[in-house]
């Protein structure tokens, strides 16, 4: 099992430290060569616009939606944001998922919090898992093919559509490695 980590900027390595401990053999992913031979690919957080920027500047755009339209992609916070298809103020990068996303609409930094969401189809999942919100995005619409795995609130803060999974919440900031091991059987045919 081989997933790539978008490594342009973010929280990159806490991915990889998790995906280990599940045993899947991790690929940083800077140029789109780094794309191949990949079973999946998680979209870390950090800041959109930077990641954006910088999947632009070394040509990964077009291969990064490609990736997306035919292999699991998982967006954790900003990467729910490039994953998302429509995002207020902005133009989708990948076009891949269909939610509607406003960025940073649970608050700033000094906002940021834990709480415990209840996650449908992991294991173990009448134990609650920690959720850390940072400059979290806001899901605002999902599409009728998306299914909602967490809600805070009584709002959507996990969800599916068929291979691609995003939470706005940081589960690699956890020492609950369940979410992981979901995408790991995500990617694996086993969800």
């Amino acid at each position: 099992m081989r997933i790539g980590v978008l490594a342009l900027q973010g929280a990159f390595a806490e991915h990889v430290a998790m995906l280990d401990t599940l045993g899947a053999r991790t690929v940083l992913v800077r140029l789109p060569e780094h794309l191949d031979g990949l079973d999946g690919l998680i979209l870390p957080g950090g800041e959109s616009t930077s990641m954006r920027l910088l999947a632009q500047d070394f040509a990964l755009t077009g291969d990064l939606r490609g990736f997306a339209a035919r292999l699991p992609v998982w967006g954790v916070c900003a990467g729910l944001v490039l994953l998302a298809r429509d995002v207020a103020g902005e133009p989708s990068l990948l076009d891949g998922l269909d939610i509607g996303v406003a960025r940073n609409a649970y608050g700033r930094q000094r906002d940021s919090f834990v709480a415990t969401v209840a996650m449908a189809g992991i294991s173990d999942s009448e134990r609650p898992f920690p959720a850390v919100f940072i400059r979290a995005p806001r899901i605002v619409a999902t599409g009728v093919n998306v299914k909602i795995l967490a809600r805070y609130r009584g709002e959507p803060v996990a969800v599916r559509q068929g291979r691609l999974m995003a939470t706005a919440f940081h589960p690699e900031l956890t020492d609950d490695v369940r979410l992981h091991a979901f995408f790991v059987g995500l990617c694996a045919g086993q969800q």
